[in-house]
C-alpha cells in the first residue's frame, strides 16, 4: 500500500490589503480568534507541516513554530504566492488564503483525500466565484509548478486559469455548508464586521 505523499499546509498572506487600510487583515480577530489562526486550524489536521507565504518581515512571529517564506517573485500577485508555496512544500500542498475565517477543516481534508485518490494534479472546491471554484482554498501537487511558472512567465498573476493546464478535479463543498458562507473573505472593515456577526450566529 502506497503511503500518502507529504503535504504542506500553506497560508497565503500576501497582498497589500489596500481595501483594509494596509493593515495585516489576517491578524484581525473574528469571534475572538485571529483569522490566520482560524486558517491554520483548518489546515493543521490535514497537513504534515505549515508554512506562511508573506513578505511582511514580521511574519515569522505570527504563529509560533511556523516558518514564513517571502515571494520568490516580488509583485507577482496571487499566482506568485502559489508558486512560492509550492517551491517550499513537499510532494503536495493544501493552500488557504489568510482572509478566510470560515473554511472547515473537514473540507481541507476532503480536498487532499480526493486529489490523492484521483491521482490528480489539483483538487479545488466548487463555489460561486467568477471561476466557479476557489483557487486559494485547494490541494495542489508539486506537478503543478511548471504550469504556474509558464503562466507567470507570460505575465499572468491570477490564481485561477492555469488549472486548465493540469489534471484538476472539482469537489462539491456543499456538504460542509453554504459555499457563500464557507468562502467568505475579509477584505474590508465592513467585511470584518459582517464576519463577526456570522461568527456569533454560526454554531
Amino acid at each position: 500500500m502506497t503511503l500518502p505523499a507529504h503535504c504542506t499546509g500553506a497560508i497565503i498572506a500576501g497582498g497589500r490589503a489596500t481595501r483594509f487600510g494596509g493593515v495585516a487583515k489576517g491578524l484581525e480577530r473574528v469571534g475572538g480568534v485571529r483569522i490566520i489562526d482560524r486558517a491554520a486550524a483548518a489546515l493543521r489536521d490535514a497537513c504534515d507541516e505549515l508554512i506562511i507565504v508573506a513578505n511582511d518581515p514580521a511574519a515569522g512571529g505570527w504563529i509560533s513554530g511556523v516558518r514564513a517564506v517571502p515571494d520568490l517573485r516580488p509583485d507577482s500577485g496571487p499566482l506568485g504566492g502559489l508558486q512560492t508555496a509550492l517551491a517550499n512544500s513537499g510532494a503536495a500542498m493544501l493552500v488557504l488564503s489568510w482572509d478566510s475565517p470560515f473554511v472547515p477543516a473537514g473540507l481541507m481534508r476532503a480536498l487532499r483525500d480526493a486529489g490523492e485518490a484521483a491521482e490528480a494534479d489539483a483538487a479545488v472546491p466548487v463555489s460561486n466565484s467568477l471561476w466557479g471554484f476557489e483557487p486559494l482554498c485547494a490541494w495542489y501537487r508539486a506537478s503543478c509548478r511548471s504550469a504556474i511558472d509558464r503562466r507567470l512567465a507570460a505575465g499572468e498573476l491570477r490564481a485561477a486559469g492555469w488549472q486548465d493546464d493540469v489534471k484538476t478535479i472539482r469537489l462539491d463543498a456543499s456538504p460542509w455548508g453554504d459555499p457563500d458562507e464557507i468562502f467568505f473573505n475579509v477584505n474590508s472593515s465592513a467585511d470584518l464586521s459582517m464576519a463577526e456577526i456570522r461568527a456569533r450566529t454560526t454554531p
